[in-house]
């Protein structure tokens, strides 16, 4: 039987997480390890200052009491799978939020997906573009989400996975129905544009603190054509390849030249 692992950032008891469990389950056996609390940007961080607890929830399915995507993928590669037999997928979210453009650096939903292109195995990470914060906030049906996820659960489970080792999926849904989605586009990754949102605070003790807000999904115009913003602003699914060389080739000639 075919083996599907799953992790997440928004923790393990994510509405997000449930609705992606529900459309592979019958695809494979299901492994689950996600973070006991909500991780968001997070990034590809690794914890190595403090000993981690994996605690069993249910059959194949564990929370990692405060650790990160990353350390899920990574202890649940070295510790479950002890048969050597490792997961023919990796699938990381539904994350409740968009990781589009430069978010994708931060995100750990990408990171999931990232430890398990590391190990070899083909890995995508999925996040569910909201309308607003209302919208995050609220419950919905994940139901393009759920079909989106299970068709490249399927396709890669019948042994079609088009990229080369240590490259991902990065796939962001748009917040309409089925019925209203326009298809998939092949995206690269925007232009996304960042503001303020460090808000200082005072606690009853009159004690300084920042409280770090959501930034508001903003792009740069001129660089949006083509780019994962343009694609779901448009109805469309985003899928952009991600992979882990961060080498800029084209300014190492330079590079030597100014050195």
């Amino acid at each position: 039987m075919k083996r599907i692992l799953i992790t997440n950032d928004d923790g393990f008891d994510s509405s997000g997480l449930r609705a992606l469990i529900e459309s592979v389950k019958d695809l494979a056996q299901v492994y689950v390890v996600a973070p006991a609390t909500e991780k968001s940007a997070c990034a590809h961080s690794l914890t190595l200052t403090k000993p981690l607890r994996l605690l069993e929830i249910d059959d194949d399915f564990y929370k990692l009491d405060d650790g990160t995507p990353t350390d899920c993928i990574y202890l649940a590669l070295n510790s479950l799978f002890d048969d050597g037999i490792r997961p023919d997928l990796v699938l990381s979210g539904i994350n409740i939020g968009a990781n589009m453009g430069e978010d994708i650096t931060y995100s750990g939903t990408v990171a999931g997906a990232m430890e398990g292109a590391i190990h070899g195995i083909p890995s995508i990470a999925f996040s569910q573009v909201c309308r607003d914060i209302s919208h995050r906030m609220n419950t919905f049906d994940y139901e393009l989400a759920k079909k989106i996820t299970r068709d490249l659960a399927k396709k890669i489970l019948e042994g079609d996975f088009p990229l080369h080792e240590r490259r991902l999926l990065n796939v962001n849904i748009p917040p309409i129905s089925v019925e209203e989605c326009k298809g998939i586009k092949i995206s690269r990754a925007g232009y996304r544009l960042y503001g303020n949102e460090a808000h200082l605070h005072r606690n009853p003790r009159g004690e300084e603190y920042y409280w770090i807000g959501l930034h508001p999904l903003e792009w740069d115009e001129e660089r949006r054509a083509g780019s994962d913003f343009s694609a779901v602003m448009n109805d469309f699914v985003s899928i952009t390849p991600i992979k882990l060389d961060l080498t800029s080739y084209e300014d190492m000639e330079i590079l030597q030249k100014w050195i």
